[in-house]
């Protein structure tokens, strides 16, 4: 692999390695290697441009967030003809849920190259989706749209997008629940409490009652995710009820 004649004089042993890394990850070399920085600097580096404006990926995760967006559904109006607009919005909200990028985010190691003064340890799933897209904008902002589709296509659609195995992916089953319960016209209730119990980190317990029954229970850091849990164990418990109706 040829790389520029003057690329490890011009730039730090740091530049140089990141500049390997990332053409090792995008499978073509990066021109304006400080775009690819910015895409890792966490708001705790504390970073500030010239003009005294605060640096970090934030803007190329929105960036990001668009290009994705775009580009998977090209790609579902291509493959999907017959697929109506309800249908194709619900697999491209699967293929782009924070799930799957932070799947993506993991898989490629991205959590290496972030900046921050928080220890890596203490950052939570997202931080790994949020830098793959800020990834993507990047890449957008460096070689345009058609090295973003090829980088997309590679890491994201050919390796991971299968339609039959998507229409079976439930990515909420807090939605799945409410939209049964509504159907069948019975009421429920997230009931969500704050229980620190023996952990470090604050918890939230939810008991989820559908009727005058508990279905469900569960815990975790935040309420969201409590409530994604309860609703899941509930959708188990009651999946042949809901399948039948």
């Amino acid at each position: 692999m040829n790389f520029p004649s003057n690329l490890f004089n011009s730039h730090s042993k740091e530049d140089g390695n990141f500049f390997l890394g990332m053409t090792k990850i995008l499978g073509f070399k990066p021109k304006k290697l400080k775009i690819y920085q910015k895409a890792f600097l966490h708001r705790s580096a504390n970073k500030r441009d010239k003009d005294g404006n605060p640096m970090n990926y934030e803007r190329l995760e929105f960036l990001g967030d668009s290009m994705l967006g775009t580009i998977i559904s090209r790609h579902l109006y291509n493959e999907v003809p017959l697929g109506d607009e309800g249908y194709l919005t619900k697999m491209r909200s699967k293929i782009v849920s924070r799930e799957h990028l932070n799947e993506l985010g993991k898989d490629l190691d991205l959590i290496k190259y972030v900046e921050s003064r928080i220890p890596k340890s203490h950052f939570g799933d997202n931080i790994h989706g949020n830098v793959f897209e800020a990834l993507v904008g990047a890449i957008y902002l460096d070689r345009g749209y058609n090295y973003c589709e090829k980088f997309i296509n590679e890491r994201v659609i050919a390796p991971y997008v299968d339609i039959e195995m998507l229409e079976g992916k439930v990515i909420s089953y807090k939605s799945l629940v409410i939209e049964w319960c509504q159907k069948q016209k019975k009421n429920f209730n997230y009931n969500v409490y704050e229980d620190t119990g023996n952990d470090s980190l604050k918890h939230f317990a939810v008991k989820l009652s559908i009727g005058n029954n508990v279905v469900a229970k569960a815990r975790a850091t935040s309420k969201k995710k409590a409530e994604e849990r309860a609703s899941k164990r509930a959708y188990f418990a009651l999946q042949d009820k809901m399948k039948k109706s």
